[in-house]
């Protein structure tokens, strides 16, 4: 369960708070050191291990900052905006922000965002965003305007996501709230509508964030008081056209609808969050965790100076203004269980902390039981197909109420079940609908993946492992042998997705031209110079059409879109090998060729990728080849047509150890032009240099 421990001011400094408080707090690249940005002219370092500042830098009088501070993770160094335009850099070293490096820019900023692994990001008031390098190298570069007039941006969070960083803004028009969420891989920027629900005159507070592999989890704290989820897709299906999406309840009443001061939402981990704010009308402000998952308040603390509504939350930190001066919280959290969520767990508490087993009514909409909400959805889901089909898409089309994460629960259970006792009944159109909400986890209905496994619905399969996040191994095996067994008749007859996979058939002459170089060429060695030239000798022998194969895609395009899916699903290597096993080893050989064919098209590039809107990655690629031959390899390699295939691997496997054999050795090289590189301050303005590599 979670626990707040005591808390301890930072310094005894009192800090420049404006009305709205500090402009932020944001971790430096020490992992208990903080830059904390006042709502006037200074920025402190502080080192909360030992509880006090280890630097201070002010901007000139008359001058003042407008974004907080943040680190150049890649650099350690510090950046600062003041008077909208003027960004500033510099280090522990220097002394006077004056005379450090200033550059002015063409538009006002709204915000630096800086995450460890990635450059910084400058987010301008007008919603263009600029990589801070691209930035410094024209300051004075025209800035885009991106939203429309009148729009504000009121909050922004900075992800990185499989590597690549993930941007996301929330912005504020005659009461209305729109998001943008930028993907840096792809430059793609897309639009959403946030639709408030019933309750169209509630104004939102404050905003959090959380991110796993598909989705953004938007939550809102609204002014009656409730917590809000907006899931956002990382990837939409259409870019291009802007969406609506519908917030769910997540939490109800956990601060006063008519708290006099601020309050603050942050996200802790994926199952709690910590809310700032009053819980009573009259009462004074707490700071409170609430498990999510559960639904239950775990904590609170109570803090009788009163705080500006602003809290940050880095590590196991806690920060806030409590009074005047900043006040850290220490927090702890153990993995979520039900037990630790109602304080049925042992812990040593603070006096001040009291710790709560509050949790919702489950036989309420608000609640997360699976019950039938009425008798009229009961009766609904006895209906026939075509009805229910009908008033699903009705619901669906109606703006998304407080208890649409329940209502469509309920709905899917319903459905399932009349499936098991009714054989003939199968609303495939409906459940496909219910599971593009976003809303639905394999966890929450394991019968309907077993229910499409057992019709070889091979569409709705491919969708649910699109959408499910906690699908078994043993379950993704199932359908990786469906999707393998299938027939290519049976396929034809079916519409499945196809954003996953490219047109094979192009470029037939780079294909041939492929062909020819794959003779001559692997990665930059000849084969004439590999010693396994029996290897060799065997494809020299096998006739030219058979040379084909490998450019030549071994499975028919919906076939190949399925096999994506399992590409692109989630597992852990331990509890997929043993599954593997089970599958025939001409279907594993064909999958094989599948991934081989996939790797001779993702060399064609430099970039080593395939096109498409989402195909699958070299790694996947690669890993997949790894665990289908430690599954298999000693019944494949019995299997006369999988020698050719095997031999092809093996030079493939060859050829990239030559590769990486060649790079280690001018890797010494490398470190000596780092070494140079480090010591060009030392010469003047103009040099000519020449360097020889051995």
């Amino acid at each position: 369960m979670a626990a707040l421990e005591e808390e301890f001011t930072l310094s005894s400094v009192v800090l420049s708070a404006g009305p709205e408080g500090l402009l932020g707090v944001e971790q430096s690249d020490k992992t208990d050191q903080f830059l904390v940005t006042d709502s006037g002219r200074t920025v402190i370092l502080y080192k909360v291990s030992d509880q006090k500042p280890l630097g201070s830098w002010s901007v000139k009088q008359g001058q003042i900052i407008t974004c907080p501070a943040v680190c150049n993770f890649q650099t350690g160094e510090y950046v600062v905006v003041h008077d909208n335009k003027v960004l500033r850099i510099w280090n522990n070293e220097d002394v006077n922000l004056d005379k450090v490096f200033k550059a002015t820019l063409s538009a006002e900023v709204y915000r630096i965002l800086s995450v460890q692994g990635t450059e910084p990001l400058v987010l301008f008031k007008e919603g263009a965003v600029r990589g801070l390098e691209a930035l410094l190298a024209d300051p004075q570069q025209k800035i885009e305007t991106v939203i429309s007039d009148e729009e504000v941006i009121k909050w922004t969070k900075f992800f990185v996501v499989f590597r690549h960083p993930v941007l996301i803004f929330i912005t504020e028009k005659h009461g209305n709230y729109f998001a943008y969420v930028q993907m840096f891989n792809s430059r793609i920027l897309t639009k959403y509508t946030l639709l408030l629900g019933q309750d169209e005159n509630s104004v939102i507070k404050s905003f959090t964030a959380s991110v796993d592999r598909k989705f953004i989890s938007l939550m809102s704290l609204s002014s009656d008081g409730c917590i809000y989820e907006t899931l956002i897709p990382i990837r939409p299906a259409d870019p291009e056209k802007n969406q609506s999406l519908v917030k769910s309840l997540l939490l109800k009443a956990v601060v006063s609808g008519n708290a006099r001061n601020g309050v603050a939402l942050t996200a802790l981990d994926q199952d709690h969050v910590a809310v700032l704010g009053s819980p009573l009308a009259a009462s004074k402000e707490c700071l409170s965790v609430w498990n999510i998952k559960f639904q239950t308040l775990q904590t609170s603390k109570e803090l009788p100076q009163g705080t500006s509504g602003q809290l940050w939350y880095y590590g196991e930190h806690l920060f806030m203004l409590h009074g005047k001066s900043l006040t850290v919280i220490p927090y702890k959290c153990e993995v979520s269980s039900l037990a630790g969520a109602l304080g049925k767990l042992k812990h040593s508490q603070d006096p001040g902390t009291h710790v709560v087993s509050h949790f919702v009514n489950w036989e309420t909409p608000q609640g997360c039981g699976l019950g039938f909400q009425n008798s009229e959805q009961s009766r609904r889901i006895k209906d026939s197909e075509k009805h229910i089909e009908v008033e699903v898409r009705k619901f669906l089309a109606l703006k998304q109420t407080p208890d649409f994460h329940t209502v469509i629960g309920d709905t899917v259970t319903g459905l399932l079940e009349r499936c098991k006792a009714e054989p003939s009944f199968y609303p495939r159109n409906c459940l496909m609908q219910l599971i593009q909400t976003h809303v639905l986890s394999y966890s929450l209905c394991p019968d309907l993946m077993e229910i499409a496994l057992k019709k070889k619905d091979v569409q709705l399969l491919q969708l649910c492992l699109q959408q499910f996040p906690d699908i078994p191994e043993s379950v993704t095996c199932a359908c990786l042998k469906i999707f393998l067994s299938i027939g290519d008749d049976s396929l034809q007859e079916t519409d499945v997705n196809m954003e996953s996979v490219f047109d094979y058939s192009i470029n037939s002459v780079h294909d041939e031209k492929m062909e020819e170089q794959t003779e001559i060429l692997q990665n930059g060695f000849n084969p004439e110079e590999d010693k396994c030239n029996n290897c060799d000798q065997e494809l020299n022998k096998k006739p030219q059409d058979e040379t084909k194969e490998s450019t030549s895609c071994p499975v028919v395009q919906k076939r190949a879109a399925l096999l994506n899916a399992i590409l692109h699903s989630a597992y852990s290597e331990t509890f997929l090998l043993p599954h593997l096993k089970d599958i025939p080893a001409q279907h594993i050989t064909l999958f094989l060729k599948y991934l081989y064919f996939l790797y001779l098209k993702c060399s064609e590039n430099a970039t080593m990728t395939l096109p498409g809107i989402h195909p699958p990655t070299l790694n996947q690629i690669m890993d997949w080849i790894c665990l289908l031959l430690d599954a298999n390899f000693t019944v494949v390699v019995m299997m006369p047509e999988a020698k050719r295939l095997l031999i092809n691997l093996y030079k493939l496997v060859k050829s990239q150890i030559s590769v990486y054999s060649e790079l280690n050795k001018i890797e010494v090289s490398f470190r000596e032009l780092q070494k140079l590189n480090q010591e060009k301050n030392n010469r003047g303005l103009y040099s000519i240099e020449v360097l020889e590599l051995f």
